[in-house]
This record gives structure tokens, C-alpha cells and sequence, in this order.
């Protein structure tokens, strides 16, 4: 089945950072597993544009909305060309095509009696552009936005979501993968434990004008959520499109913890009532700290994607965040963190594995890859690793645990350095009765290698794409094809190629 795999629409009202790095950076690694594991992968990203905080940064950066929005979301798709991200398709919910979705899908709704104009007075939160219940505070203010609400009374548009929740429930329950880790399922069956309010959909004019109108009421725009979340169909071409069916059959979004509520309760309301399938998961990540201290532009600790590559690179910064953070919870981002990994990780065990297996391989074997004779006990036991590390590496890729994948990988990274010291190639190269055992050695070496260069592809494509360049390997592989040994073609030659992770010096 293919993979369309989206993250969120980044909103405008800010430039990116770490935590739209981590997105981007997941997605896209998942993208190129899928088709490592032999699959068709689609990804899309895009640009969240409408609403009052866009509004208000405008006017805070004395811009035109138009113009603003143009420029953040121009900043947003320069981005992640510098991580190595590669969408297949970028959104933006000012595109043309997605307004006219937006509108069919409101007319729709609304004609089957599932959109109601009525009075509504509630509390209303202008960092969550919502309305938010009396249970969801803590000491009267927004727990995300620490600020209490404002109290609204206006005529508005709703949404009926009441009327879909015991589906939802049911739908949740059935389907215990809809929703992963499970912590955030177990979160959003606790919410749906109570009564589900219907949803407001709408803002008038006069309060807010940067919005799609409604179809049935020009005096009202819509509401963000209703807006946003239906990019993800709007991208690929719904209702009609002919890629449509295949795609949305593969659909799976990946998103932060703080959006949970709309995505895991508001958007498969939505699709029920559009008529819909649900997509298949929802895939939540926490967030990330600096130096154990949250993100915050009045601090001045936010960190930005083009800061971390000028200082490590997009390789390095892609492996840092997929090895650091366990899928799901939170975790903290430092320099001296990151500078660790590179230094440690990359440049002393990846790097250094690299480098002197293929020095010895030009050295003692003329540059080519040497036939092996029989494997003894060491060699076996490296070459059983290797091939278990691919098993084990595919299992939690696909339960989307990078960091334990990126584990089992170094284990055998860790396990080949090892096997370089206890056979000594440089010994064995002094003694002509030993020319077949050292031929052995330096192949196993190679194989384990290969092994290592096929699990790397999706997490740090540019220096997997030069470690395969340098074994003489196709640069695009499958997975299942390189699981087995004595793949390496005797008597290829090898490119020696530069110095993968140079060792950096310390950053400020």
C-alpha cells in the first residue's frame, strides 16, 4: 500500500524552528524508509495561512497580509532543501484550489444539516484561535498559552462533531493503532469520555476578514481548524482526482502533541461526516526543550534549521534528532548535545569505521574488494549481526522508533570497530601465509558495511549516498534485497572518497 504520509501546515505566524525541523525531518525520513521497505510514498507539507494571528503579525511586522504570508511560507519551503527534506507536494490554504475544496466541503456538510447558525458566549483563546471549555483550564487560564481567555458572545456557524462521537469512540477502540503512541490514545478516549461540544466553524467578517467565506453566508469566514485540516485531501487532488483513492487509502499525519485535539477528534468528525474513510494513523511526537528550557522568542533560546546546519550540517542534524528523541515524548536540544553526537557518533565510530576499512581495503587489497575464504567464529558472529541489525532495524522503523533503530544500527557500527582490533588487518598484511585470512577480514568488513550504508539511506541520505558511491553500491537500494551476505562483487573497486564526519571544534 502507498504511504501519503503529511505533517501538519506550519502556521505563518512565526519563521521556523527546531520543532518544525524535527517534523520535516521525521516525515521525510519515514517517506524514504517506506520506499527502502519497498513501498510508493507520497509527502506532503505545506503553509497554514489564515486567521488572527496571521492578521496580527502583520500588522506587528507593518506588511500587507498578502505579502507576509508570501514570505513566511517562501521561508518555510527554502527550509527544507537545507535538511535534506523532500516533499512531493507543498500546500498552502491560500492556493486556489485549496479554497474551492474548502468551500464544496462546507456546502456539503452544510446541506445535509450538519452546519447550524446559532448564538454561542464562551471563552475564547486567541493563541488557540478556539473556544475552550471551563474543564480545559488550569487556574482560569489557556495551559498551553498560560493566558486566561476572552469572554465572546457572538452568532456563529457550528459544526455538529457531537453527533459523530460515539462513532469516534467506537471507530478509536477498534482500530488500536489510529492513534499512536498509545499514551495519546488512551489521552484522547479520556477527553471523549464527556460530552463533545459541537464546533464552532466560523468568525464573522467584522471581527475577522482573512479567511475563506462561508459558501451559504458571505458575512463569516472559516474557522482555522475547518480550514487547515482539509488540506490533507485538498493536496491531492479530492474529491476527483485520479490519484485521490490510492493516496488517501495510505494516509497517515504526523503531528506535535499540542495540535492532538483537532486531528484525533475534530478532522475524523470531518471525514464522517464528508462521507469519508478515516485515514489510517495518527503519529504524535512531543516536543522539544533548549538546554531543558522551553522555546521562546522572549528568552532569545529559539533555534532555526539554517543555524544548525551552517554549524553541523544536514546529515548530522537529521541523525541528532532521530537518535536523540524517543518517538513520542519530549526531549532537549544543546549545541554541546548535538556537538557530542558528531564528534562521538559520527566522526569517531561512523566516520572512523568508514575511513580505515577502506584505507586497508586500498592498502593491503590493491582498492578492490577482496574474494573471502571460509568465515570463522568472528566472522560469522559480525556477519550474523549485521544481517539481524537489518531484520531489527526494518521492525522499528516501521513501529516508527528511530532512536531504537538508529541504536541497533550503531550496535553494529560498535561491533565492526571491534572486530578491526581483534583481527588486526595491519598484522595480518605482514605475514604472505596470511594474505587469504586478511582477504576474509576486509570483506566481512566491507559486507558489514553495506549493511550499515542500506539502514543509513533514509536518515542521513547525503553521506549514505558517498558511503555507497564508495562500495560500488547502487544508490537507490531495497531493503529486503540486502539482507544477505557475500553481495559485494570480488574484484570491484572501491573510491576511497573524503572524510565522511570531520571532527568539529567546539560551538558556542
Amino acid at each position: 500500500m502507498t504511504l501519503y504520509l503529511t505533517t501538519p501546515i506550519f502556521y505563518v505566524n512565526a519563521q521556523p524552528h527546531l520543532g518544525h525541523a524535527y517534523t520535516a525531518v521525521v516525515a521525510d525520513a519515514a517517506s524514504r524508509f517506506a520506499r527502502l521497505d519497498g513501498r510508493e510514498a507520497f509527502l506532503q507539507t505545506g503553509t497554514d495561512e489564515h486567521g488572527d494571528k496571521i492578521v496580527q503579525a502583520a500588522a506587528a511586522a507593518g506588511v500587507d497580509v498578502r505579502a507576509y504570508v508570501d514570505e513566511i511560507s517562501a521561508r518555510f519551503r527554502a527550509a527544507w532543501p537545507l535538511l535534506q527534506v523532500e516533499p512531493d507536494n507543498f500546500v498552502r490554504t491560500t492556493d486556489p484550489a485549496h479554497v474551492a475544496v474548502v468551500q464544496q466541503i462546507l456546502q456539503k456538510v452544510y446541506d445535509q444539516d450538519d452546519i447550524y447558525f446559532s448564538d454561542y458566549a464562551g471563552l475564547y483563546c486567541k493563541g488557540c484561535e478556539r473556544f475552550l471549555t471551563e474543564k480545559e483550564l488550569v487556574e482560569g487560564k489557556c495551559p498551553d498559552h498560560l493566558t486566561p481567555p476572552e469572554k465572546v458572545a457572538e452568532q456563529n456557524y457550528f459544526f455538529r462533531m457531537g453527533r459523530y462521537q460515539q462513532w469516534l469512540i467506537d471507530y478509536i477502540k477498534a482500530n488500536p493503532d489510529f492513534i499512536t503512541p498509545e499514551r495519546y490514545r488512551n489521552e484522547v478516549l479520556s477527553f471523549l469520555s464527556e460530552p463533545l461540544e459541537d464546533l464552532c466553524i466560523s468568525r464573522p467578517v467584522s471581527r475577522l476578514h482573512w479567511g475563506i467565506p462561508l459558501p451559504f453566508d458571505q458575512r463569516f469566514v472559516t474557522y482555522v481548524w475547518f480550514d487547515a485540516l482539509i488540506n490533507y485531501v485538498s493536496g491531492i487532488g479530492y474529491p476527483d482526482g485520479p490519484d485521490f483513492p490510492r493516496l488517501w487509502a495510505g494516509a497517515e499525519h504526523l503531528i506535535a502533541k499540542d495540535i492532538l485535539k483537532p486531528h484525533a477528534i475534530f478532522w475524523p468528525t470531518m471525514l464522517k461526516a464528508m462521507g469519508l474513510a478515516p485515514y489510517r494513523r495518527l503519529h504524535v511526537h512531543g516536543y522539544w526543550n533548549v538546554n531543558e528550557t522551553k522555546m521562546s522568542k522572549s528568552i532569545g533560546n529559539v533555534i532555526r534549521p539554517e543555524e544548525m546546519v551552517a554549524d553541523f550540517g544536514a546529515d548530522s542534524v537529521r541523525y541528532f534528532l532521530l537518535r536523540e528523541m524517543s518517538f513520542g515524548l519530549d526531549s532537549s536540544y544543546s549545541p554541546e548535545a548535538m556537538l557530542a553526537r558528531r564528534n562521538s557518533d559520527l566522526a569517531n565510530d561512523l566516520g572512523n569505521l568508514f575511513s580505515r576499512s577502506l584505507t586497508m581495503v586500498k592498502n593491503f587489497a590493491g582498492g578492490r574488494i577482496p574474494a573471502p575464504g571460509p568465515l570463522n567464529p568472528d566472522d560469522q558472529a559480525l556477519a550474523d549481526a549485521s544481517l539481524a541489525m537489518l531484520g531489527d532495524y526494518r521492525d522499528k522503523m516501521r513501529a516508527w522508533a528511530f532512536r531504537q533503530a538508529l541504536e541497533a544500527v550503531w550496535e553494529v557500527v560498535g561491533r565492526a570497530n571491534r572486530y578491526i582490533v581483534s583481527n588486526a588487518p595491519w598484522e595480518l598484511a605482514k605475514d604472505p601465509g596470511q594474505e587469504q585470512r586478511l582477504a576474509t577480514v576486509l570483506n566481512t568488513l566491507l559486507e558489514s558495511l553495506r549493511c550499515i550504508t542500506c539502514a543509513l539511506q533514509p536518515v542521513m541520505p547525503t553521506a549514505a549516498g558517498k558511503m555507497a558511491a564508495s562500495l560500488g553500491l547502487e544508490p537507490a537500494v531495497r531493503l529486503a534485497d540486502q539482507e544477505h551476505w557475500s553481495l559485494l562483487a570480488p574484484g570491484s573497486p572501491i573510491q576511497l572518497g573524503e572524510n565522511l564526519f570531520p571532527r568539529i571544534k567546539g560551538k558556542k
